[in-house]
């Protein structure tokens, strides 16, 4: 009885891929959640500071102040050094352990649920998940690729269950995430003492353990491209499928197959089988250049071939997991942990860069001693813009580096058949489950309205003021208009600061709507149209735009027997910047693309008659503008014409005047307008402006 208790070796290595799923999972959702909040505290902080403290409501949720930025990532730095301390001590394999306790104790703190601040919490998880890296490396470098291609997974079968928004970082997942990290950790010291009881197997003369690896310095660097590529887009079903501009729902399962077919043994057989038929000197480059023309092609043209190339790439981006390492020969010194802080680094960098593709249009000059960069620093930074494409390009250079580099062998080891056919089984159910999981609600559209009510909502891409990030509260205030259409501006639907969500589904989903979203800006950011009326049709262009691209939208939805057009903006906004332009520049451009709109309109409604027509959105200017006057001579009307300042204001500052921005354009009362209010919430800066219409037979 004794003997059959015992665990045996191919126990151990399910325990090992056990071990190495669960703290994989832990470690991609860490990383997601700690860009987003970095973000979020960084956004917040510019907020109080640029603010007298009487001005700031009490309550006001997401205030931070700089010295609690500063000591979280002071502690973030500390956290990035322990790659550095468990080199020191590789040669223990108890380090190991240490690092999934950390990873998962940080993984549990970062609910909120602990006098813990959850940037600690993701700091302490980030560091505890490198640490581990490294000791598996050292030790179980055949495990690694199982770590990373496993926990994208599950990363992606969470998102997918939470509708693109990570159920598990909720403060009610706290239990079952106790309960996963004890089991993480128990694991872990079960596996750990059984290595330490095995005794090693003596090897033939000349051969290598392959378990023994390290992480040479262009495997660090491939982790931090890699990582990006994973993140930013091909392992993020939302952010690929709006960038390939095809249905999330038809292509999550397909980017689950593609993150997991490498699993299976005569897979990896096979694509060993193909980059051999290449010189060592040239299958990595080879590798690289199709990876980077499938992200090309899948970036710059839209539809179904475009998703199956972006699929692809994800495939092929999955398959370079297991290049990172190479097997430690003899008393070979490793340096795993500074190379893998050197990946770090990069993807940091890679980051950054992605950052400013999106926000290239606010960046102010330098004041103070830092003055003399203003020549430099900010036009570099506003280069940004339309980089996109470029940064991705980047992260592939940087994670096929590897591959290029390693000449002497391909580490993709095929396997039995049993074991190919068990993988394919579990490949199956991975992408089954995911079909299941990211399937829609029925919306039960409605039909022959006397009235409807339409809103415009400014969410600030889920941020309120102080960019506290709460979709939930934006989902309220939606709710609570009772509005059956509602215009979006400054959406976001997978952009990593706003936490990968896709928030155009995920708000469609959460009130029961249909949504159509509308990209402006590196695909992911934009303008979006909810509706629990039926859609006819959609569309959308851009709108010329010397600072934040900007565009317009058009749906037409299907109350009755006749459709109602509804037209979707965002103007250039005003601001005070030190790059040249002044306000009056910037509101010629506005009238500009005010007039690209009227073009618009005329050429979809030749004989000019509109019909029932709305004209929406964020205009940024105030009603007796030369905007409004535009509107008014154009023959629309502004339902909140004559009210009080309390029931038309949408943009809602700290140390600002409360004004209108946001309108619902009426032409020519073909929707008669009987009511008009803002949601008094704080959810976004800006109200959501609801107006209530009758349909008037066209």
């Amino acid at each position: 009885m004794r003997q059959r208790l015992r665990l045996r070796p191919q126990h151990l290595y399910l325990l090992y891929l056990l071990e190495a799923a669960l703290l994989g999972w832990f470690f991609f959702s860490s990383v997601r959640f700690l860009i987003g909040m970095l973000y979020s505290r960084a956004g917040s902080v510019s907020m109080t500071l640029a603010l007298d403290p009487a001005l700031i409501l009490a309550g006001t949720p997401g205030i931070v102040q700089a010295a609690t930025l500063q000591s979280e990532l002071t502690f973030l730095f500390v956290m990035l050094l322990l790659p550095l301390v468990a080199t020191l001590f590789g040669r223990f394999p108890v380090v190991s352990v240490v690092g999934v306790a950390l990873l998962s104790a940080g993984r549990l703190f970062m609910l909120g649920n602990s006098a813990v601040s959850p940037v600690i919490g993701a700091a302490l998880a980030l560091g505890g998940g490198l640490v581990y890296i490294t000791a598996l490396v050292r030790w179980r470098a055949t495990t690694l690729a199982y770590f990373f291609v496993l926990g994208a997974a599950l990363d992606q079968a969470a998102r997918a269950v939470g509708n693109t928004l990570d159920p598990t970082w909720s403060s009610s997942f706290a239990s079952p995430q106790a309960i996963l990290s004890i089991a993480a950790f128990a694991i872990s010291i079960v596996a750990i003492l059984w290595q330490l009881r095995r005794k090693p197997e003596p090897l033939a003369e000349g051969s290598v353990n392959l378990d023994h690896g390290l992480m040479p310095f262009w495997g660090g660097v491939g982790f931090g491209g890699l990582l990006f590529l994973q993140l930013a887009l091909l392992s993020t079903p939302n952010a690929l499928a709006h960038r390939a501009g095809v249905d999330y729902t038809n292509f999550a399962p397909l980017v689950m197959l593609a993150t997991l077919l490498p699993l299976i043994p005569a897979v990896r057989a096979q694509a060993a089988a193909l980059v051999g038929l290449f010189d060592r000197s040239a299958r990595g480059w080879a590798w690289m250049l199709l990876m980077a023309l499938l992200i090309v092609f899948g970036t710059r043209f839209q539809g179904l071939i475009a998703g199956a190339a972006l699929v692809f790439a994800q495939f092929s981006a999955s398959l370079l997991w297991w290049w990172l390492t190479r097997p430690r020969t003899g008393k070979e010194r490793s340096f795993s942990g500074l190379w893998l802080l050197i990946g770090v680094g990069f993807f940091g960098l890679l980051l950054t860069a992605d950052n400013f593709t999106y926000e290239y249009a606010y960046v102010q000059d330098m004041g103070g001693d830092l003055a003399f960069l203003n020549t430099l620093i900010p036009p570099f930074l506003r280069g940004f813009r339309g980089m996109g494409l470029g940064i991705l390009l980047l992260s592939v250079f940087l994670a096929a580096l590897p591959m290029v580099m390693s000449q002497r062998r391909i580490p993709w080891a095929s396997g039995s058949r049993w074991l190919s056919f068990f993988t394919l089984v579990l490949v199956a159910a991975g992408s089954l489950g995911i079909a299941a999981a990211v399937q829609p609600p029925i919306i039960i559209g409605v039909r022959n309205p006397d009235t409807l009510r339409f809103g415009s909502y400014n969410i600030h891409s889920g941020f309120n003021e102080f960019y506290h990030f709460d979709l939930d509260a934006i989902a309220r205030t939606i709710q609570q208009s009772g509005s059956n259409v509602t215009l979006l501006q400054q959406v976001e639907t997978g952009r990593l600061t706003s936490f990968s969500v896709d928030q155009s589904l995920w708000l469609a989903r959460r009130l029961g709507m249909d949504t159509r979203f509308f990209a402006t800006n590196e695909g992911l950011q934009g303008l979006a149209v909810l509706s629990n009326v039926p859609f006819r049709e959609a569309g959308g262009t851009l709108l010329v735009s010397p600072a934040s691209q900007v565009g317009l939208q058009w749906v037409q939805i299907q109350p009755d027997d006749a459709p109602i057009t509804l037209y979707n903006t965002r103007l250039e906004y005003l601001l005070e910047t030190s790059s040249g332009r002044s306000l009056d520049d910037q509101e010629q451009d506005q009238q500009r693309q005010l007039n690209e709109i009227f073009t618009i309109l005329g050429t979809r409604h030749p004989d000019g008659n509109l019909g029932r027509t709305l004209l929406g959105g964020t205009f940024n200017n105030l009603p007796d503008s030369a905007l409004g006057d535009q509107m008014r001579s154009a023959g629309f009307v502004d339902p909140f014409a004559g009210l009080p300042n309390d029931l038309t204001a949408t943009l809602w500052r700290a140390g600002l005047p409360q004004v209108q921005l946001d309108y619902l354009w009426v032409w020519r009362r073909t929707l008669v307008p009987v009511g008009a209010n803002t949601i008094n919430t704080n959810a976004s800066d800006h109200r959501l402006a609801v107006i209530e219409a009758i349909i008037r037979p066209q």
